[in-house]
């Protein structure tokens, strides 16, 4: 098991830190696909008891991000392509709506609050901070679900957030994905900006339809390996 990200944690909010510690290592590729997790190492790699890693370890279940298999434990599901692609399907139409939506909903302090997550992630693309890169993104698209005021599409796509984040790693580690997402990211908010609907739904899927591409060559790469 790798250890080249520290997950030693302050005792401060401790469940919650352990939880976006394994979170974050399971988005980076510290854990890989179809590998076991062995609590007493994981306990030794966050320096937390044991009751507090299975708990843990359950929340990431719930988010389908590991999976708990009776008389064998926990480990990393293995995200087929089939699946990946139902979800891009699902992306592509809730954020496609939900983007039309804002466009006819969003104020100008809307608009700045967007600019300042979209910098953030053009930072986060700077300094090839691939966490924050996602962590950026979540948080802008989170503002134009909430303007969107559908509660199901914002309950639809929190269920696959951390699938969708997972997805999003794999194809922001293709060289030079992130400063292209960061263009259709743009396009998507400067549509909302001039309140056209149509755009800011065309320009969305257009992100969605990139990202699954991206997304396939890095899968492609991984079956290589």
């Amino acid at each position: 098991m790798l250890t080249d990200i520290n997950l030693r944690i302050a005792p401060n909010t401790i469940q919650q830190q352990i939880i976006g510690k394994l979170r974050q290592a399971i988005f980076s590729g510290m854990f890989k696909p179809g590998e076991k997790l062995v609590e007493a190492e994981l306990c030794n790699l966050l320096g937390v008891s044991r009751p507090s890693v299975r708990e843990a370890l359950r929340s990431l279940e719930a988010e389908r991000l590991i999976s708990i298999v009776p008389n064998k434990g926990p480990h990393i599901p293995i995200l087929t392509w089939e699946e990946a692609t139902e979800i891009y399907k699902v992306r592509a139409l809730l954020e496609g709506e939900a983007a039309a939506i804002a466009a006819e909903r969003a104020t100008q302090r809307d608009i700045e609050a967007m600019r300042v997550l979209l910098e953030d992630f053009g930072k986060a693309v700077c300094r090839v901070d691939t966490v924050e890169e996602i962590d950026s993104t979540t948080e802008f698209y989170k503002h134009i679900f909430r303007l969107s005021g559908n509660r199901i599409i914002e309950e639809m796509i929190h269920g696959l957030l951390a699938r969708i984040n997972f997805l999003r790693a794999s194809s922001m580690s293709l060289p030079g994905r992130a400063v292209i997402s960061f263009d259709e990211m743009k396009a998507i908010l400067d549509a909302i900006e001039k309140k056209d609907s149509e755009a800011a739904r065309l320009a969305a899927v257009h992100h969605v339809e990139q990202a699954r591409l991206a997304a396939y060559e890095s899968f492609k790469q991984s079956q290589l390996k």
